[in-house]
């Protein structure tokens, strides 16, 4: 008889999960985020804190805490500047939106002729430097300008300046935006609203505004940036309306007061990161309006709303045009208003001051400098944000900082720079303790001047290289990744390639920018740098408007031009690039 067994209880046995093994990619992808993180931590961050810093300290570097800016509140030349900007900008907005509106409605949802003039035309104020637009309003409606002398008189030098010059350099942005907001659209929306008998009236208010709102309110949010925060138009036409972008020039070149002007960057700083703020929320609950079985909504012939918004389109476009030769032509003519006859006299600059052809050439040195090094720098950390996988937090913070510099106005981002960089040391606060500082020695060079200008446009060229990598499949980067294809073999052989066409729209971007910039730069160039932008306010403030008015025009040419050569350089490298769209 045979005795059973007891049968033992199963036991738990231990497993230890599997460590997932740390690859050679994966370490130079940490490598490259933390890189990243460092390049916009030393951009942006860094100079911020020894600003606000000064902005505690006296004349004398003493600790005296909210002192100056108790001393702005209640000065009231001072804090009129603010209540000055803040008129300035919404006016600004007003008329920008307004008109960019009307005139993107145009081009998007009427079938009115010369649509593709108009649209280049749109964009001729980007070319120009902001000082240029002030510079060919005083020759239309200054003192001695051809409208005022036939006896129409706007009293130019002041708001009514500020204002029409901020025009001409917000309207640009404000069209790009509503065309893009205007142009997605389901043209199933208005066959239902026409087979309801929905007036067009009714039609536009409640079909047309609610699709286009997030695009509405985007395009406020730019140009109020834009317009509170601008220096050169109110250098030249502010006259004494002040402003706050005028008062930190005033305190920090005029007055030596680099603690007031520090205070004064604060107020300037601080409704431009709330509106930044204020859009980046309301961005978030945009929802996708155009579904893939959305229809394309053609405009159909309308005699009369095409010719009324081709009438409309043509006036705000010749506003434009009108400036821009006025200043083409006062760079020509010998003595402004008396003697008209032509002469190339005023761009021999050697008879005035600014840097002449040295400067112009050193801007098209820091603009090219700009394009390639701000470009290869923006895309890559593009593609580590958007690419990679793991690493969620870090990659979090790259695309937070790299958004941040729409918000920091250049004269802040200049004025932190001089603070930050041109101190040999940096004092820990509250310690008697310092550490040398090893970027020092950028300072009054022109890696400094290069750096402030890519950190300050990074953030349009880095939404555009992010838009073209997620139009990408992620599956080429998981085909690489299951044949065991390293990463930045499937970067340079497929991605670069695929995105060409965004990789060169950002290195022109940078270039065009960097030549007509003023307010990054006025507070950073060495005189043994002179650069073309900052020769106009010194031609200007030397009376030399003549002169300032040829620079402007070297300016617009040299932009243009290289746009022009960019069109017709690379139609064969996009086509070749772009073949796998045809597939």
């Amino acid at each position: 008889m045979s005795v059973s067994q007891p049968i033992s209880s199963p036991q738990l046995v231990k497993v230890k999960p599997l460590e997932q093994k740390v690859t050679k990619e994966d370490w130079i992808i940490r490598i490259a985020l933390g890189l990243a993180v460092a390049w916009l931590t030393v951009g942006i961050i860094l100079p911020l804190f020894p600003m606000v810093l000064r902005s505690l300290q006296n004349t004398d570097g003493q600790w005296v805490g909210f002192a100056n800016y108790l001393r702005y509140l209640t000065t009231p030349s001072l804090l009129a500047s603010f209540g000055n900007s803040l008129s300035v900008a919404a006016l600004t907005t007003l008329f920008s939106v307004g008109f960019a509106f009307l005139y993107a409605y145009g081009l998007t949802r009427t079938a009115m002729p010369g649509k593709a003039i108009f649209r280049l035309l749109s964009l001729l104020p980007l070319y120009i430097p902001p000082l240029a637009h002030a510079i060919g309003l005083i020759y239309l409606f200054g003192n001695q300008g051809l409208i005022t002398q036939a006896g129409w008189d706007i009293n130019l030098y002041g708001q009514t300046g500020i204002v029409m010059g901020e025009f001409f350099y917000c309207f640009p942005q404000a069209v790009v935006i509503l065309t893009t907001a205007l142009s997605l659209t389901d043209a199933r929306l208005y066959e239902a609203a026409q087979a309801l008998r929905t007036s067009p009236v009714r039609t536009f208010f409640t079909v047309t505004l609610p699709s286009v709102k997030y695009g509405l309110i985007s395009s406020i949010f730019v140009c109020f940036i834009l317009a509170f925060t601008d220096f050169g138009v109110p250098k030249v036409v502010g006259g004494d309306f002040n402003v706050l972008a005028t008062d930190i020039y005033k305190q920090v070149i005029g007055q030596q007061n680099f603690s007031m002007g520090a205070t004064i960057s604060v107020f300037l700083l601080v409704p431009a990161i709330l509106a930044f703020v204020i859009d980046r929320i309301i961005q978030r609950k945009q929802t996708a309006l155009v579904s893939a079985k959305a229809v394309p909504l053609q405009p159909k012939p309308n005699p009369v709303l095409d010719w009324a918004m081709f009438v409309c389109c043509s006036l705000i476009a010749s506003a434009a045009i009108i400036v821009f030769c006025t200043i083409i032509f006062a760079s020509l003519v010998k003595v402004w208003p008396y003697d008209f006859s032509l002469s190339l006299r005023n761009y021999d600059f050697s008879r005035v001051g600014g840097g002449g052809y040295a400067a112009y050439w050193n801007s098209i040195r820091m603009s090219f400098c700009t394009a390639v090094f701000g470009t290869a720098i923006v895309f890559t950390m593009a593609y580590l944000v958007e690419k990679r996988k793991g690493l969620k937090w870090l990659r979090g913070v790259t695309y937070f900082l790299s958004t941040l510099p729409l918000a920091l106005p250049g004269l802040v981002l200049g004025l932190a720079y001089v603070f930050f960089f041109n101190q040999r040391t940096i004092s820990i606060p509250f310690t008697n303790y310092a550490l040398l500082n090893p970027f020092n020695g950028l300072y009054s060079t022109l890696a400094i001047l290069v750096l402030c200008t890519i950190i300050h446009f990074s953030t349009v060229c880095f939404l555009t290289a992010s838009t073209a990598l997620k139009q990408l499949d992620p599956e080429f980067e998981a085909v690489s990744e299951s044949l065991s294809v390293p990463f930045y073999k499937t970067f340079w052989r497929v991605t670069l390639p695929m995105c060409l066409p965004a990789i060169l729209e950002i290195g022109i971007y940078y270039f065009i920018n960097a030549m007509v910039t003023v307010s990054a730069v006025i507070f950073l160039y060495p005189p043994k740098l002179p650069l073309a932008s900052v020769a106009i306010v010194n031609m200007d403030d030397a009376g030399d408007v003549a002169a300032a008015a040829a620079m402007s025009v070297l300016i617009v040419l040299t932009s243009l031009g290289v746009k022009g050569l960019y069109w017709f350089l690379t139609r064969g490298v996009q086509k070749r690039s772009q073949a796998w769209l045809k597939k």
